[in-house]
């Protein structure tokens, strides 16, 4: 190791004084000023010689350029429920993901599970980021080399939109069109868009194909409605890929039990009902509110089509692999099949093998009487359909990992990655 220290062998020269207001410098000072500049700066070059001859300095990250054979996918709001299901999937294929996330309803342990999975350099990275920042989504796709978009980042809750409408146009639709924008400025080309059988409404006619009339009733429905307009619009003069995936009602978790739903505490009043269901056996909650019993249906609860997360991320693989630049697919994703309230909680009481206490309350705002799809187009040209089609063992996969998750993934610290 070199030593630049050096030794005195005589006394220190006088200090410069202070003559009539001005100061008059020692010589021998200056020089050694001038010395010790040129050391630092010889020591500087030396440093970037040495940083220039190592391997990793001259090697971008593999995240920042294109590999042949391998699929480079963005997931926004990769560390929620579906997202992160979505990206284990990917990974499991083999492609690299990127995961954007800013942690407003997403879970870093469920990035944490996805990273211990796949720890291999260049397979899983995490980027902590809002989508509303214009500044963070250019410098984001600037230092990536993306092959795809999967766009899952959203709010989604009814009852939640009706109260916070404002919410729930910017975090969709405006975040939405920002994608789009840092897709067009950084050539990315392929979009599958993450959407919801809410743009529908409450149509007259059931099941629902994909020329249902698009009349949402609620802020959720109408912000995922104008994000496809602003997409489809897009599209028209463009060579971009796009598939747009309306979704009905997600439950499950992965059957190995690497992932689940973990909502926050403070969402519960407007979550899933498979949540609020296993909150109740839990005892977390006092028992399941049941909200309306007198929709124009056989038990007069909701009729929903309840689709396995499962599945879904299936047909999201799938829309990927099928896309082609200028080509545009819309598909109605689930079961075709309806179930109504009713029946949800009674296969959970028995998924869960507890006596849950409902209380039946007035309809919520924004809810519709009765959704469920028809599939077919999704089967005819995707060749997909619904695989995990029994309600009740749905529910006792996404039962098995709450059992053994009470506090969900834990703290969702950033200090953690």
């Amino acid at each position: 190791m070199l030593n630049f220290s050096r030794s005195r062998t005589q006394s220190r020269p006088n200090r410069s004084h202070p003559l009539g207001g001005m100061d008059f410098a020692d010589p021998k000072k200056k020089n050694g000023a001038v010395g010790k500049i040129l050391l630092a700066a010889g020591l500087t070059a030396l440093c970037i010689v040495i940083l220039k001859q190592s391997p990793s300095f001259n090697s971008p990250s593999p995240f920042s350029r294109h590999e042949e054979g391998v699929t480079h996918v963005l997931v926004t709001g990769g560390a929620g429920y579906i997202g992160s299901h979505a990206a284990l999937r990917l990974l499991k294929d083999s492609h690299r993901v990127t995961i954007v996330d800013n942690l407003s309803r997403g879970n870093l342990g469920a990035v944490k599970v996805l990273q211990d999975l796949f720890p291999e350099p260049g397979r899983l990275q995490f980027i902590y980021a809002d989508l509303g920042d214009p500044k963070a989504m250019h410098r984001i796709f600037s230092e990536n080399a993306f092959d795809a978009v999967m766009h899952f980042a959203a709010v989604a809750y009814v009852g939640e939109s009706t109260l916070d409408p404002l919410k729930y146009y910017h975090n969709i639709t405006s975040n939405t069109l920002g994608i789009m924008e840092a897709m067009a400025a950084h050539n990315v080309n392929t979009l599958i868009y993450s959407s919801t059988c809410a743009t529908y409404g409450e149509p007259e006619k059931m099941p629902i194909t994909e020329e249902t009339p698009q009349i949402p009733i609620n802020p959720y429905g109408k912000a995922k409605k104008m994000a496809e307009d602003i997409i489809l619009d897009f599209h028209k003069n463009s060579d971009m890929a796009v598939m747009i995936l309306r979704y009905f009602n997600v439950i499950g978790s992965d059957p190995e039990g690497r992932l689940g739903e973990a909502p926050r505490p403070e969402l519960r009043e407007h979550g899933r009902i498979s949540g609020a269901c296993f909150d109740a056996a839990r005892g977390i909650t006092n028992g399941l509110k049941v909200r309306g019993t007198d929709y124009k249906t056989p038990d007069g609860t909701c009729i929903r089509d309840y689709i396995d997360v499962t599945d879904l991320v299936d047909a999201h693989v799938k829309a990927l692999n099928k896309a082609k630049p200028g080509h545009l697919g819309i598909y109605n994703v689930g079961t075709g099949r309806g179930r109504s309230v009713k029946e949800f909680v009674e296969a959970c009481k028995k998924a869960t093998g507890a006596s849950i206490k409902v209380e039946y309350l007035p309809r919520r705002p924004g809810d519709y009487a009765e959704v469920f799809s028809d599939p077919s187009k999704i089967l005819r040209e995707l060749s997909w359909s619904a695989q995990h089609t029994d309600l009740e063992k749905s529910l006792q996969v996404a039962w098995r990992w709450q059992k053994s998750h009470r506090n969900g993934y834990g703290s969702s610290s950033t200090a953690s990655i």
